[in-house]
């Protein structure tokens, strides 16, 4: 290999080198970063920011116990959870119930709360089963729907009938309760579902009376990125007669296209891909979600939006049937783990090709002073060898010798400086034998700049 291609392999190495170091400090490089110790990023979030406050309150505490005392069911003015009463009471013995409103603020709540603990009705010959907006509570127990009927019967049709049997025998600690009579539906008319229809074909979106969603939520365009989805709001409805189910029958109206139907705080959906995602995001959602849905008062547009992330979150995760959305890969954030070892490399092919290249050109130049440098030593170290040392001594002198008698050319020198090193070793050994390492030739050769 030519000294003009190690000289550019030694220099394209430095480069390498410094091109990776660089990188890979930039990618250490920190942000500007606000840190605040015991501040939580929560304190942001006001209670009724998201709108599911109502405008209902309760009386106090007392007030509240003295009724329960004296009634088997006390339901507060604004309270809709719905129920099938008396069933219901035909199943519970030495049971009362506490309905109070949804959308209460927190010392609302802690009032409703406090009526369990009130020493009258803790010390009274029955449980109390304590119901705020959907939410059923027993004691230190709450009660939650499990499954995508339960799911929407709580919060679809507001019906609580299930719930508040379960937590009535889990305080009594009483066996399984009976299967609780569940809210009917049926297919919507031909009348009931070309209203719908109609406002569907022509803004895509149909809010009945009584309903609270003002648009469609701008996150519909992620979740159902190949068609805009149709959007029927509805109210809630009345549990005492069948519920019209109107998703299927529209989504055979209108075939290929996605079709979302709220009934009050409940999604229901058919259309494209419906087995695919639908049960996994409704049940996560309400699963997560349902205590808070249950408690508060949430307009229906939040909660839509709230669903849609999740049916996003699920469509990414790959349960649409669908591949997901390409990320090409960043080879600097794939290589670096191994950055550090291809800089540590080059700087070694940097030092060992550096080192090469340093004991060529000292064999590029003449010969000539290291023979006088190396004569000089002979010549000094000659007067104290005795039989151990004259041997090395002898070589040495032989070896300079040798290369005296050589021609000046680029051969020869090579062969000149093979010789001197030999001399070199063997002067070493000498100087070793006398006890003498000043005149060891590194040492000594030194100041002859050879």
């Amino acid at each position: 290999m030519g000294d003009r291609t190690l000289t550019l392999a030694r220099w394209a190495l430095a480069v390498i080198a410094v091109v990776v170091a660089g990188a890979f400090l930039l990618q250490q490089r920190q942000g500007d970063i606000d840190v605040s110790y015991g501040e939580s990023p929560s304190s942001d979030y006001r209670e009724g920011d998201g709108g599911e406050l109502s405008d209902h309150t309760v009386p106090s505490a007392d007030e509240m116990a003295r009724r329960v005392l004296a009634e088997r069911v006390v339901r507060l003015p604004g309270a809709n959870a719905t129920w099938d009463q008396q069933w219901v009471l035909e199943h519970t013995d030495d049971v009362r119930f506490l309905f109070a409103p949804p959308g209460l603020d927190e010392q609302e709540r802690d009032r409703v709360r406090e009526v369990s603990s009130h020493p009258d009705v803790a010390n009274a010959p029955f449980e109390l089963i304590t119901v705020m907006g959907t939410r059923v509570s027993g004691g230190v127990v709450s009660v939650s729907s499990s499954d995508l009927d339960e799911f929407r019967s709580q919060f679809g049709v507001g019906d609580v009938t299930e719930l508040v049997l379960t937590a009535a025998y889990h305080v009594q600690e009483r066996d399984d309760p009976p299967q609780a009579p569940a809210p009917a539906w049926r297919a919507p008319t031909a009348a009931e579902l070309d209203v719908v229809a109609r406002d569907l074909e022509r803004d895509r979106l149909h809010v009945a009376e009584g309903a609270t969603l003002d648009d469609i939520p701008a996150s519909a365009k992620h979740a159902f990125p190949d068609t805009e989805p149709m959007v029927v709001a509805l109210p809630r409805p009345d549990r005492s007669a069948p519920i019209p189910q109107y998703a299927p029958a529209l989504a055979q109206r209108f075939p290929d296209t996605p079709i979302v139907v709220m009934y009050d705080a409940f999604v229901d959906y058919a259309g494209p891909y419906r087995d695919d995602f639908y049960e996994v995001a409704t049940a996560g959602f309400y699963g997560v979600m349902g205590q808070r849905l249950a408690t508060y008062d949430y307009p229906q547009g939040n909660v839509l939006g709230a669903w849609l992330n999740d049916v996003t979150d699920v469509r990414y995760a790959g349960l649409f049937d669908r591949p997901l959305p390409y990320q090409p890969i960043d080879p600097l954030k794939v290589t670096m783990p191994a950055l550090p070892w291809v800089f540590a490399a080059c700087v070694a092919g940097f030092l060992a090709l550096s080192v090469g290249s340093v004991r060529r050109s000292s064999r590029a130049t003449p010969p000539t002073k290291r023979i006088a440098a190396l004569t000089a030593l002979a010549v000094e170290v000659s007067g104290l060898t005795g039989p151990d040392s004259n041997p090395p001594l002898t070589r040495a002198i032989t070896h300079l010798d040798a290369a005296k008698d050589l021609d000046p050319t680029p051969t020869s020198r090579r062969y000149a400086h093979a010789l001197l090193d030999k001399a070199e070793r063997e002067l070493a050994q000498t100087a070793r034998l006398i006890g003498r390492p000043d005149y060891d030739p590194a040492r000594y050769v030194a100041g002859w700049g050879a």
